[in-house]
């Protein structure tokens, strides 16, 4: 009998710095289960050549020549409608965050984030999450606090579904929450999964605002 065999995730890169590029293609080439689709050095450069990337997952910098990445995100997630678009950057202001989560980014990723960690944060955008960088998601929680008004409605969740979203509001990515709960990632996904049916949303950053409002966390 055949077995289906799972196509690999395609990765834009779109960064102006060559060895930082460099870098990232041969991280994710050198990774099963990634390819590297295309890189690009500018949001110009992508929307000219990019149109048969056909990415899942494009990792996109901020501080880029040009259009920066913050605008040019909603540029190429009209190109790539069918990709989740993930800033990468050393950038941490406020205003370039929520600036680039607006125009149709899924998450946000310093890019002193280490290796291992930035392949789980590509593979939770492809599979509809919102990873950020603990330092960001902590921001985005702290302004949602601040500017949201919370209801008392209790919320149809389970407490080890609470504790995952707890989890992921304070930054955790889907390993470190298995490993803080003792349970198989496969676990943190079957919960993150029944977290996003409960709350009809589709990201990370969706479920903590919802719940937030919601007095739930």
């Amino acid at each position: 009998m055949n077995q289906a065999v799972s196509q690999p995730i395609r990765v834009v890169i779109v960064e102006d710095q060559r060895v930082t590029r460099d870098t990232l293609r041969l991280l994710f080439s050198g990774t099963p289960g990634f390819v590297c689709a295309a890189t690009f050095g500018s949001v110009e450069e992508a929307l000219s050549g990019g149109g048969a990337a056909a990415p899942d997952v494009v990792l996109l910098d901020i501080g880029l020549p040009g259009v920066p990445g913050s605008i040019g995100v909603a540029s190429l997630a009209e190109l790539w409608p069918q990709a989740a678009i993930l800033m990468h950057t050393v950038f941490e202001e406020d205003g370039k965050v929520f600036e680039s989560l607006c125009r149709g980014a899924v998450g946000y990723v310093l890019k002193r984030t280490p290796p291992a960690r930035l392949i789980e944060a590509v593979r939770e955008a492809h599979e509809g999450g919102s990873p950020m960088s603990p330092e960001i998601a902590r921001r985005v929680v702290g302004l949602f606090r601040r500017f949201e008004p919370q209801s008392r409605e209790p919320g149809p969740l389970a407490p080890q579904e609470l504790r995952v979203l707890q989890l992921l509001a304070e930054g955790f990515g889907y390993e470190e929450a298995a490993a803080e709960l003792g349970v198989t990632i496969n676990t943190v996904r079957s919960y993150v999964r029944r977290l996003y049916e409960k709350l009809q949303v589709h990201t990370r950053s969706a479920a903590v605002a919802k719940a937030l409002r919601a007095g739930l966390i």
